[in-house]
């Protein structure tokens, strides 16, 4: 990137995760102008068009298990939790909601009550919708047991939704099999399993989607962030039958879905699946974790170093070590952003076209910070 003053700064935010395919990736640059040039918008719902459905049909197929999907288009990751709520409550008639500690899910109203962190988020807000109740994230699933019979019946809730690796809570990776264990409750008590993929979605992991590691279809899949290549988009993708219990009407928006957005969409996953973009991940991810765990034995600030894939983080003693280690970045020519409940994590989310030589500037001007701080 280059700011006004002519200063080059290599981009490892990405847009908060919303660029895994590169900025102004030549495909989807072609598609949006190309689709310029035809329509802007008529509303799916009133006039529908065909990139809507053969983004969808590539949805359900992309989507985990052998059940048949249905997918809805939205215009961001906040709007498709909502209504994966609501999917959920029209088809188990139930009211109430489970989430995790640490959680991210949005900054409506009804995703602030799923979401975890206080300040900014969720202070001078409130009231909140109710029916949502916090359980602590990764932990056993025999927890949930419990919270269902101290906190809400298992009766009364229609989905537990979860982060297959949480994003603003830190980067925090859950005990490998956790997700299914958890998955495993819902399908006993009739729950429905909501993944949220706004953040780990797209490759960034190391799979299309984190859920994929361990080969867990989820009732409801939540997509955002990098389906749209930097354009507004997300996704709602389901069991059909699932997603067929809600009537006509109820479901839609007037953007959802709009045209460039579906264009852009279809050209990222393309992009994504013939530059090999979920391997790439992989190799990243083992760059980055080479370099850290050098740092870890030189740099008493850092206390972890955690992450999946292309999705790494490093956790410091705290908040203004953090933010001191982000701006030296900035003013060195690296353009980071910060996570972490407390405020004390370095997340990266650099797009995965990032080259090898990007990669390793990047993360010297990384080290160059932590032995300034």
């Amino acid at each position: 990137m280059e700011d006004v003053d002519g200063n080059r700064l290599l981009d490892f935010a990405g847009g908060i995760g919303c660029l895994n395919a590169g900025h102004c990736e030549p495909g989807v640059v072609a598609a949006v102008h190309a689709q310029a040039d035809r329509f802007l918008h008529t509303c799916f719902m009133v006039a529908p068009y065909e990139s809507y459905v053969r983004l969808a049909e590539k949805l359900n197929a992309l989507a985990p298990g052998p059940a048949p999907k249905k997918t809805l288009l939205l215009n961001s990751g906040a709007e498709a939790v909502e209504n994966a709520i609501k999917i959920a409550r029209a088809y188990t008639h139930r009211p109430a909601v489970i989430c995790f500690e640490d959680a991210f899910h949005g900054r409506t109203l009804l995703t602030l009550s799923l979401t975890s962190k206080t300040h900014p988020y969720k202070a001078g807000f409130e009231p909140f919708p109710g029916d949502v109740y916090r359980v602590p994230y990764g932990q056993p699933a025999a927890q949930l047991e419990d919270t269902f019979e101290r906190i809400v019946a298992a009766e009364s809730v229609a989905a537990i939704i979860a982060e297959p690796v949480q994003g603003e809570g830190g980067f925090i990776v859950p005990p490998r099999g956790w997700l299914t264990s958890v998955a495993e409750v819902c399908r006993k008590r009739g729950i429905l399993f909501i993944a949220d993929e706004v953040q780990t979605g797209f490759a960034r992991t190391g799979r299309m989607f984190a859920i994929d590691y361990e080969s867990l279809e989820p009732d409801l899949l939540v997509t955002a962030k990098s389906l749209g290549g930097g354009l507004p988009l997300a996704a709602v993708t389901g069991k059909a039958d699932i997603m067929d219990h809600t009537g006509p009407g109820s479901l839609g928006g007037t953007f959802g879905g709009n045209p460039l957005s579906c264009e852009a969409a279809l050209a990222v996953i393309r992009a994504i699946e013939n530059n090999h973009l979920c391997e790439r991940a992989l190799q990243l991810g083992e760059q980055f974790h080479q370099r850290a765990r050098a740092w870890q034995q030189r740099f008493s600030a850092i206390r972890e170093v955690r992450g999946l894939g292309a999705m790494q983080a490093f956790q410091l003693a705290g908040a203004q070590s953090t933010k001191a280690l982000a701006k030296h970045c900035y003013e060195h020519g690296l353009i980071l952003v910060t996570a972490g409940t407390y405020g004390n994590v370095i997340r990266i989310l650099m797009p995965l076209v990032v080259t090898d030589d990007q990669m390793q500037e990047a993360l010297s001007v990384i080290e160059s910070g932590l032995a300034a701080i």
